[in-house]
């Protein structure tokens, strides 16, 4: 894989980044406080085709992959307007429809999903399950009398459902063979009968809310499951390894814009004849974090790179690793940024206080850092398994 950009990415990047800094953090931190996406810096991405970089360009993408894609939601969040939707709508759920997906569910979703006019959620977690996905209870059966199929189960920590035109569920339906479960995806419509949402009371402020889903005894069509009955756990993490890198763009972002916001402080802010940033109990830990960051970046553009390339496998490895060192460097520039402007990093105006909590969801969500390091210590070490 090239360890430098190619002039293709630069350009992409700087452009991106005009983009960005065109709507800025409180702009962002505004659509925030009103409880609302942010729908025009949305829009204009799309508009750009920065949305859609990742999808075919016979379906209206622009031919691109995740390598492109992540490069998009870095500089949006490097300056200070992290889109999280672009995680699962053009990432996850574009990418699994347009590898998996039949010719008329590409028709129908990847140009949509491409101009930014129709958006999808992406449920898996499930409130029993946590991290082990051999325990989602979310089944799917075939209606004998017409083929369609009945989906019943529960999901938690769904984001942004009440925007989304359609949530592409994790389920898991019965192996005639063998009996046991397998999963499978599902594209479920917004509005369809008995399948309800209750908003989870979050204490974390952000654009996209959280939700709780139940689904009993919903009715889809044949039509809306995505690809081959028997090849679920395939598609499943070709949907989750995109995830996981762009997860990692998403905390990389985060923790540039908290970066330079202190070092633009620590240059300026003088208390003893000299700025703070001379000092290197302030410059050390804030050079710490850049190169904490930039090697964050190199681990997601290498996994970004294999999965780009068709190696799942390897990518699956490259894409967990990117993720636990991006939502590590992020933390730690969130934490040192706040640290160096002291009671100024608290203060709306310079909007690092809410990437305290913010940060700490990269940690978490997909996948928390603990299981990370299982999936090494097991995968890629060849250590035995502790459950």
């Amino acid at each position: 894989m090239p360890v430098i950009e190619s002039e293709e990415h630069k350009a992409l990047r700087a452009a991106v980044s005009a983009l960005g800094h065109k709507y800025g953090r409180a702009y962002f931190t505004r659509t925030v406080e009103e409880g609302r996406p942010a729908t025009e810096l949305w829009a204009e991405a799309a508009k750009l085709g920065y949305l859609g970089v990742n999808l075919p360009e016979e379906y209206g993408g622009g031919g691109g992959g995740i390598s492109e894609l992540s490069i998009v939601l870095e500089e949006l969040g490097a300056a200070g307007c992290p889109l999280l939707l672009m995680v699962v709508s053009p990432a996850i759920c574009g990418t699994v429809i347009a590898r998996f997906g039949s010719e008329e569910q590409k028709r129908d979703w990847l140009p949509a999903l491409a101009d930014g006019t129709r958006t999808m959620a992406f449920g898996i977690t499930e409130p029993d399950a946590g991290s082990n996905s051999h325990r989602i209870t979310t089944t799917a059966r075939r209606d004998p009398a017409g083929g369609d199929w009945l989906l019943t189960g529960r999901k938690v920590f769904v984001s942004g459902v009440d925007i989304a035109d359609a949530t592409l569920i994790v389920g898991r339906t019965e192996d005639t063979r063998t009996g046991r479960l397998k999963p499978c995806l599902f594209i479920v419509p917004r509005d369809t009968p008995g399948f309800q949402r209750h908003q989870i009371d979050m204490e974390l402020s952000a654009a996209e809310k959280q939700f709780e889903l139940v689904l009993d005894d919903v009715r889809l069509p044949a039509d809306a499951l995505v690809g081959d009955e028997d090849a679920g756990l395939l598609q499943l993490f070709a949907g989750l390894n995109p995830e996981r890198i762009m997860t990692a763009a998403f905390a990389i972002g985060m923790g540039r814009f908290a970066l330079s916001r202190a070092v633009e402080y620590a240059r300026d802010r003088t208390v003893w004849k000299a700025p703070i940033g001379s000092h290197q109990a302030i410059a050390h830990p804030l050079a710490q974090a850049h190169i904490d960051l930039e090697l964050a970046r190199l681990m997601m553009q290498k996994a970004a790179h294999l999965y780009d390339a068709g190696d799942d496998i390897g990518a699956g490895e490259a894409a967990n690793m990117a993720k636990y060192a991006a939502a590590e460097a992020c933390v730690k520039a969130v934490d040192q940024a706040v640290h160096t402007l002291g009671g100024n990093g608290l203060t709306r105006e310079f909007g690092l206080a809410s990437l305290i909590t913010a940060a700490r969801v990269s940690r978490i969500a997909p996948v928390s850092r603990e299981m990370i390091l299982n999936y090494v210590s097991h995968q890629t070490l060849g250590l035995p398994k502790s459950y």
